[in-house]
């Protein structure tokens, strides 16, 4: 991956959308940080990047009440099947998130590659 020729769009991640919860809704500073976490890790596919291939897939993430995370689901896919597979790993590779403040939960994050 180089740095002139894509873009990965961690601002999508910070537009994390949260599912409904069955208790209240999770911070706004705590879903910044599983963002954030989340981001960190995101690399562009070799195989997608020289296919021309660009995406956003969302993936609901299950987080348990220690910041594990359980599994991940594609809610939307992106386009591309390289990606979206990209896009399911990626919540795994961040290793533990912070831990939800109102205990186990799951989010919706929108998971953006760009070409350059």
């Amino acid at each position: 991956m180089t740095k002139t020729t894509t873009k990965i769009f961690g601002a999508a991640l910070a537009a994390l959308a949260m599912m409904p919860l069955p208790a209240a809704a999770q911070p706004a500073a705590w879903i910044a940080q599983v963002a954030r976490a989340i981001a960190a890790k995101q690399t562009y596919p070799r195989t997608a990047q020289m296919r021309g291939e660009e995406g956003t897939a969302r993936v609901k993430v299950f987080i348990s009440a220690s910041g594990a995370v359980e599994k991940t689901e594609l809610v939307a896919p992106s386009g591309s099947s390289t990606l979206d597979r990209e896009a399911l790993a990626l919540p795994s590779r961040a290793g533990t998130l912070p831990p939800p403040p109102g205990g186990a939960t799951t989010v919706t994050v929108p998971i953006t590659w760009k070409l350059l």
